[in-house]
């Protein structure tokens, strides 16, 4: 699922001073990087034409130590059509994996496609995610445009992040040492202010070197506003991405700038999970779909390369732009685990992307391994903030008896989302506490795995407070609220219609909740009525029920607007507080928390 976030952290939370492969099955890394993308022509042969590397990533939110369990893994088709699971991210390996790609290409310009920050670990999101920009920073990246996760802090806290200063209420973290801001520029091109009518920060950047200028625009999705808190972006406006994508296209090249890339936090997704699988089989993007295929389509032929994000989806797709010529549209899946690298040929003489009717630029989804030296001055950094972090993160919380699978699962149901639902309603079901008798969880929000073995001197098994933050780092006050049985089924069926028609939102449902779920049927019908039972009684739709949720999902947050209409609200704690809470009263080392089965949602396929 898509990054899905929710609430302004407050102080109340913690305060402290193939390229596209030619046939499935081809490892991406069989490709070198700038290898012959079958290029021909005059300026080809003339020598008057310049390959300049473009290496991208998206979707990164703070993970500076590699993912645990799943979430830190990407899926490998091997040539027998088998899939392994490659251990990949962290900053230390990308940055690595970024050095080391640009080593031969003297024009190389490294960029990225929003959610840099937001939904961060602990490392990162205890200190307003400074350690994050301040990594990127050392990484060498270019530009970036804004995602929805910048905007978890609101409008405020963003332009800090760019401009630099210390946090307003938690101050500088560290004695003489004050946060500078990004080196790069954030583009918010299509987020204007309502008043001026003026873009938030840059829409627009050009990136010279030696002679050669590229002009990057950066765009979030138009729906951001169905996914943030409400109160982060009061005053701003969310612009279509295709129209403002093509104004600032006429732009740059009336300012002589004709080679155009546009950064586009918005995605698809593609058929297979593998990273290298071929997304152009067995035609131009045949293999990919969801929203971004349609602003591929009809974002002008001025811009030659999208690099998009959102999904955390991986693939490196080529769509004819609306004049028909081939075109590159990549994603790098999430957390640093994979970067691209995409050869764009720039004529030097019509200061343009040379770009054939046969192959689009070459572009090559790549694997941050962790067998690779570490970037040393990466360690630095992560040890600094380790240390600073550690009287917080290192405290125990539970036990687990196995890895809880939560973010790296495919399935609608996850153990571990049913682990946080039923932390919700054991939080929130006594009288005087909310009386809650079911509670739901949006998938989103569950941000990763709990993994058993060790992260650091713990011990195996152990769950700290860093870990327990790390799935459930937004700090979103929990409420209980009145539904009715038809809003709350009218709310299920939201899960597979209208905004989530097309990517359902499964939300994560406590124990005595039972539906089904029939994937051969269309739209709300997906929502099998009979089946929908609260503790083996059917859902009765004149029945008042207290439900409990995070204030992002009672707002309507992730396409639920059902839940906008609930009353009699109570404000519970917060879900990290409960999350925390359930993990040391229902484990310890003699008895530690088992997974739980997973058998609340039937699914019919």
């Amino acid at each position: 699922m898509p990054a899905t976030p929710q609430r302004r952290r407050t102080v109340r939370r913690l305060t402290i001073g193939a390229a596209v492969l030619a046939a499935a099955g081809i490892a991406a890394g069989a490709l070198p990087a700038g290898a012959d993308t079958g290029r021909t022509g005059d300026a080809a042969r003339s020598g008057r034409t310049v390959d300049v590397q473009l290496l991208s990533f998206n979707d990164f939110h703070g993970n500076l130590e590699p993912p645990q369990g799943s979430s830190g893994t990407v899926e490998e088709l091997q040539p027998d059509g088998s899939k392994k699971s490659v251990p990949a991210g962290g900053a230390e390996y990308l940055a690595q994996s970024l050095r080391t790609a640009r080593k031969g290409h003297p024009y190389s310009v490294t960029t990225a496609a929003g959610d840099l920050v937001g939904a961060s670990p602990l490392l990162s999101g205890l200190f307003h995610d400074e350690p994050t920009v301040e990594a990127m920073n050392k990484l060498g990246l270019d530009v970036t445009s804004v995602g929805n996760h910048e905007f978890d802090e609101g409008r405020t806290e963003l332009t800090r992040l760019q401009e630099g200063g210390c946090h307003p209420k938690d101050g500088c973290y560290e004695d003489g040492r004050k946060y500078r801001g990004a080196a790069f520029p954030y583009l918010t091109a299509n987020v204007t202010d309502e008043k001026t009518h003026k873009p938030l920060l840059k829409p627009y950047t050009v990136w010279k070197h030696k002679g050669v200028k590229i002009g990057f625009i950066g765009v979030t999705l138009e729906g951001t506003p169905d996914i943030v808190n409400a109160e982060g972006i009061k005053g701003l406006k969310f612009h279509d991405e295709v129209k403002t994508i093509n104004k600032y296209a006429k732009v740059l090249n009336k300012q002589g700038v004709k080679s155009v890339v546009a950064l586009i936090h918005e995605g698809g997704l593609p058929a297979s999970t593998s990273y290298n699988y071929n997304c152009d089989s067995p035609g131009p993007g045949d293999g990919i779909s969801g929203p971004i295929t349609e602003i591929a389509k009809h974002v002008s032929p001025q811009v030659d390369a999208l690099v998009t994000g959102h999904t955390h989806q991986a693939y490196a797709c080529t769509i004819p732009d609306p004049s028909g010529k081939p075109r590159t549209v990549t994603s790098a899946a999430s957390y640093g685990k994979l970067f691209t690298d995409t050869t764009l040929t720039y004529d030097r003489r019509t200061h343009d992307i040379v770009r054939t009717a046969v192959k689009a630029p070459g572009a090559v989804n790549h694997v941050v391994d962790r067998t690779q030296p570490k970037a040393a001055d990466m360690t630095s950094l992560i040890a600094r903030w380790n240390k600073l972090a550690a009287p917080v993160a290192g405290r125990p919380v539970g036990h687990i008896s196995a890895d809880i699978a939560g973010r790296g699962t495919a399935a609608p149901e996850s153990p571990l989302g049913d682990v946080i639902s039923d932390a919700q309603l054991e939080a929130t079901k006594a009288d005087g506490k909310g009386g809650a008798q079911l509670a739901l969880m949006n998938p989103g929000g569950v941000r990763s795995d709990l993994a058993f073995k060790t992260s650091g001197s713990e011990g195996d098994g152990v769950v700290t407070y860093g870990e327990a933050f790390t799935v459930q780092p937004f700090t979103n006050m929990l409420n209980v609220v009145d539904l009715t049985g038809a809003q709350l089924l009218t709310g299920l069926q939201q899960q597979v219609s209208g905004p989530n028609a097309a990517s359902p939102k499964i939300l994560q449902v406590s124990k005595g909740l039972t539906y089904t779920l029939d994937m051969t049927k269309s739209g709300a019908d997906r929502i099998v009525k009979d089946s929908v039972k609260l503790n083996g009684e059917p859902l009765d739709p004149a029945k008042t029920y207290r439900v409990a949720m995070n204030e992002f999902l009672a707002g309507g947050g992730d396409g639920f607007p059902a839940f906008k209409n609930a009353k009699n609200k109570y404000v519970g704690p917060s879900d990290l507080d409960a999350f925390t809470t359930y993990l040391t009263a229902h484990s310890s080392a003699d008895k530690p928390l088992t997974p739980p089965k997973t058998d609340r949602i039937t699914v019919v396929k």
